[in-house]
This record gives C-alpha cells, sequence and structure tokens, in this order.
C-alpha cells in the first residue's frame, strides 16, 4: 500500500546517468526550494512507460512552470534507464532503484510483473517543500496511468 497523503516522504539518494557519468539524485535537495513529482514505473523500454515518460518529457516545461521538479524512479539499472532515455528522447530525471529499496520504503512493490520478478508498481506522488506527500497514488494495473490531471491541479495548489 503507498504512504499516505499528510506523511513524511521517506527521503532517497539513487543513482542517475548522465554525461558526466554516474551521479547522485536526493530527494531532500529539492526541499525548501520546489516541490517534487516521483513517477515509478515498472521497466525502462516497455509501451506504457515509454508512453508515459515521452508525454511527461512534452509536457516538462507545465510541471516546471507549477514550481515542481520531476523524477522518474524504476527498478532498472542507470544505464538501461540512459539507453532507454537516449532512445525515445526522454528528459526526465531517471533515476535507479536497483536494490528496491525505495521502493518498499513507499509501498509501491509490484510483485509479479510478467512473472519476472518485483518490480515497482506504477505510482505517482507529490512531495512538497516539507518533505511532506501531497498527493499519493498508485494505479490499478501497470497498463493504467496516474491521474495527471489531478497530480498538476495539486501542484497548482501547492504553488
Amino acid at each position: 500500500m503507498p504512504i499516505a497523503v499528510g506523511t513524511k516522504s521517506p527521503d532517497f539518494t539513487l543513482k542517475s546517468k548522465d554525461a558526466n557519468g554516474l551521479v547522485d539524485v536526493t530527494l531532500s535537495a529539492n526541499f525548501g526550494k520546489k516541490n517534487t513529482v516521483i513517477l515509478f514505473f515498472p521497466l525502462a523500454f516497455t509501451g506504457v512507460c515509454t508512453q508515459e515518460f515521452c508525454d511527461i518529457t512534452q509536457g516538462l516545461n507545465g510541471y516546471s512552470e507549477l514550481g515542481a521538479a520531476v523524477i522518474g524512479v524504476s527498478v532498472d539499472s542507470p544505464f538501461a534507464q540512459e539507453a532507454w532515455a537516449k532512445k525515445e528522447n526522454i528528459s526526465v530525471q531517471l533515476v535507479s532503484d536497483l536494490d528496491k529499496a525505495v521502493t518498499k520504503a513507499f509501498g509501491v512493490e509490484f510483485p509479479g510483473l510478467a512473472g519476472i520478478g518485483l518490480t515497482s508498481a506504477r505510482a505517482a506522488f507529490i512531495v512538497d517543500k516539507n518533505g511532506i506527500v501531497q498527493y499519493s497514488e498508485q494505479t490499478a494495473t501497470p497498463k493504467d496511468l496516474p491521474n495527471f490531471e489531478a497530480i498538476k491541479a495539486k501542484l497548482a495548489e501547492l504553488k
């Protein structure tokens, strides 16, 4: 069960791959500065995930205008995430939860995607500038997308 609105968000530092190599991305680096949309997704190179992150990339300025950073989290390696982002022109910050600790901390484990084992479920959270969860959604199935209109509406309230 995903963590609830009103609770303190688990902090995390996860690896991301960029042109300079592996870098640390820490959620609390945004505290006091901007709200953060955290999008958990099952796996890179899959149809629904690709569509979701291509759509988010196209609308990324809208999230910036609402004062929010967007971070995508999956259990893929940062190298797979980088290859996927390059192939699909995804510019969302992607971070690797390879050991699944953050997925478990947010309560969004998906135990049997296509029979390959534990992945992240498709889920969305808004963590405000103070580190408090203001929006929490796990979709019914990995094929369902989060309610992005509701996410944007909540971000507009928090602005």
